[in-house]
């Protein structure tokens, strides 16, 4: 069971810190919001210089506010400054309320956008020459120009049936939030799929996103995961996702219970069709700390339990 947690910390020896114990305690990967210490490719540098095997990747990259070639450019420094291989490029279009609420771009057709600079980015770090000409997105380059000694892998955040159509496509996968079993075996996975192998494309990951709480009281647990997800309630992509994996909310979409509960769930996970497992853990009860080392021990122990 490949596992991962969030990355990040408040000062860069603590995300250092994090990323050392994230691979001590045998996690496989760590994610990064676009957040993080202002950029999260800085920050994955940072951890990827002092770590050797954990994979570390963006969950996500907003696409709008950085035109691909610089976005390749930045890829290929960050990964460059690593020095080794395990460096993930998980991207996406962001949400009409950030790209026209903060940016003042238009967020008029976000499938062909991204759709389009997923076609660019891809190349370019594939080392190709590319010269393309879209509705939204423009790119010359006469010559190979970005140059990686390890290869990237990109995920798409996709959710729609156009987006996962282009993470098949175009991508290594797909990285998912609040995307529930019942949502990636019957809507993600067959999409996703089918696009790759239309593609002639290798089989795709999918890297499941779900909020996680190991606590005794389901009711008190899932309460808490609704306090720290009041943003999904308001956005339509992830209200449609939890729809169609058959729950009304965030709190309803995350994995709760006790150890054995949240164990059989996350298996559930990957009979679904997930490959890889991106855990949020959310404490509960008035003993934040011991839920906490809770949910981070049992994750712990299956990440191990696959490695071993």
């Amino acid at each position: 069971m490949r596992i991962g947690l969030g990355g990040g910390g408040s000062t860069p020896d603590k995300l250092v810190d994090q990323a050392r114990k994230a691979q001590a305690d045998g996690f496989h990967s760590l994610w990064y919001a676009s957040v993080v210490q202002g950029d999260p490719l800085v920050s994955m540098a940072l951890a990827g210089r002092e770590t050797t095997a954990v994979e570390l990747g963006t969950a996500v990259l907003q696409t709008y506010p950085c035109h691909p070639l610089l976005q390749a450019q930045r890829i290929a420094g960050a990964a460059a400054a690593m020095g080794r291989a395990g460096l993930t490029i998980g991207l996406g279009p962001s949400h009409q309320a950030n790209i026209e609420g903060m940016y003042g771009l238009s967020y008029d057709h976000p499938g062909r956008n991204t759709e389009e600079y997923l076609r660019i980015l891809t190349a370019l770090l594939r080392g190709e020459a590319v010269d393309f000409t879209g509705q939204e997105w423009t790119t010359r380059v006469p010559a190979a120009t970005v140059r990686l000694a390890h290869p990237v892998q990109v995920l798409l955040a996709a959710l729609s049936p156009r987006m996962l159509r282009v993470a098949g496509e175009y991508a290594d996968g797909a990285i998912l939030w609040m995307a529930p079993a019942a949502a990636i075996e019957k809507h993600v996975e067959p999409r996703l799929a089918a696009a790759a192998r239309d593609a002639g494309r290798p089989a795709p990951r999918i890297v499941a996103g779900l909020p996680i709480c190991v606590h005794d009281d389901e009711q008190e647990a899932r309460a808490a995961v609704a306090a720290q997800s009041v943003v999904y309630a308001s956005s339509p992509a992830y209200q449609r996702i939890m729809a169609i994996g058959g729950a009304d909310s965030a709190a309803e979409a995350a994995i709760v219970g006790d150890e054995a509960s949240v164990e059989a769930q996350l298996r559930g996970l990957l009979d679904a069709g997930a490959t890889d497992i991106h855990a949020h853990i959310v404490p509960a009860g008035s003993d934040a700390r011991s839920s906490l080392k809770r949910g981070r021990d049992l994750l712990s122990s299956l990440a191990r339990e696959s490695a071993s």
